[in-house]
């Protein structure tokens, strides 16, 4: 710790400029303070690759079970209620991931396939139509939201209300260090929804995700309706929402790239390192917290139990020592590295399959149509959260094949 007393600066995640590039804050980071305390906000966090992934792999001295999130009021023994297994420690994390396997298989995953190329054309081509749209509000806020719908079985007029109100869960305002009224309404919105869904699906089973979790069961245990909404309410936000904005970073950054984007546009069997890239660069997932479950002795200094800890995803996957000229955006990169985009360990997400599947068929059909693309820089607006990055609004300008 001794260089950041030296040179002192601070690391924020609620700052509005560190959302605009936390890069730089980042590489300061691993570089002078790979543990580093934030008195001000008391978290503690790690931001090299080596830390962040012996991090997510050590669930015992790691603790997920006050939640995942750096907002005190999403910290706590109740996390679970909206986070689901993410914010549970094993049996109990194991026990409900194990149970939800039974209905969100690998299976009907791959199912899914086809309908995600029918939903992608069916918001694609008619924004494709006009010369100039906005791809997350026309195409990457729909397509997800889309896919998670029909997997749970939410009925196609409910889901513009539903995405509107995820979006409301993640954004935070200028200077509001907790989650806001509008999230915590939206929250209990969403989780009312989702409540009578469930019931519903009790009176009347169907063959969607929600029925299949209903009907999980593993040696006599099964699923409570409690445990099942949790669950819907993480797929949502942090499915839909996460592949939203990797959606956006991708345009953006291949964008702001015009030769990587040329590599794609002439041969589309790069879309999938297109993905892996975008992942790496400019993940949509940033930042997880965990919490110390005892004194933890790194980098010359201690954390105590009971500490908040943040696990720096963006950083780790920018780590010099990991991958080389990790700053530059390269879709061909050769050297893949150890994405902590997902996690690692137990806690490795359950819908990065789904997350790649959907990605790589949507950015296939783009560069399959489109020759070459422009951003609309005065439109650009970007999502404020403490947790996911990406775009509210991202118009570009076209010119199709």
């Amino acid at each position: 710790m001794t260089s950041t007393e030296l040179e002192p600066f601070t690391f924020d995640p609620y700052d509005y400029r560190f959302h605009d590039d936390p890069y730089p804050t980042y590489q300061r980071l691993r570089t002078e303070a790979p543990l580093y305390y934030n008195p001000d906000l008391n978290f503690w966090a790690l931001s090299r690759h080596a830390d962040v992934i012996a991090a997510f792999r050590d669930n015992v001295r790691l603790s997920s079970a006050n939640g995942v999130s750096l907002d005190p009021a999403a910290w706590g023994p109740h996390a679970h209620r909206t986070m689901s297994f993410l914010a549970m420690d094993d049996p109990r994390h194991m026990r409900m991931r194990k149970l939800v396997y039974k209905g969100f298989t690998p299976r009907r995953v791959t199912e899914l396939d086809s309908r995600i190329h029918e939903l992608t054309l069916r918001h694609l081509e008619p924004a494709l139509a006009g010369e100039t749209f906005d791809w997350i509000e026309d195409f990457a806020g729909k397509l997800p939201m889309d896919v998670i719908s029909e997997l749970m079985g939410v009925p196609a007029p409910d889901r513009a209300e539903i995405r509107k109100l995820a979006d409301l869960v993640v954004h935070r305002e200028d200077g509001v260090l907790d989650v806001p009224p509008a999230a915590i309404d939206s929250s209990l919105r969403l989780i009312a929804y989702y409540s009578d869904m469930v019931t519903e699906r009790r009176r009347t089973p169907t063959e969607d995700l929600t029925s299949a979790l209903l009907d999980a069961e593993i040696d006599g245990d099964r699923l409570t309706d409690e445990e099942i909404i949790g669950f819907m309410f993480l797929m949502v936000v942090a499915g839909n929402e996460t592949t939203t904005k990797l959606l956006g970073n991708a345009l953006f950054w291949a964008a702001r790239n015009p030769g990587e984007y040329a590599k794609v546009a002439a041969d589309q069997e790069l879309v999938p390192d297109w993905v892996e890239e975008t992942l790496r660069y400019d993940t949509s997932s940033q930042i997880v917290a965990r919490s110390a479950a005892t004194d933890i002795e790194m980098h010359g200094a201690s954390i105590p139990a009971g500490s908040k800890v943040l696990l720096l995803i963006g950083s780790a996957n920018r780590d010099s020592e990991v991958f080389e000229d990790g700053d530059t955006f390269l879709i061909d990169r050769a050297a893949k590295g150890n994405l902590a985009s997902f996690g690692a360990g137990v806690h490795f997400c359950l819908g990065a399959h789904l997350a790649r599947l959907e990605t790589t068929i949507a950015l296939r059909e783009f560069a399959a149509r489109v020759r070459g693309y422009h951003l609309v820089e005065d439109g650009i607006e970007r999502v404020h959260s403490t947790n996911v990055r990406g775009f509210a609004h991202l118009p570009i300008t076209v010119e199709v094949r």
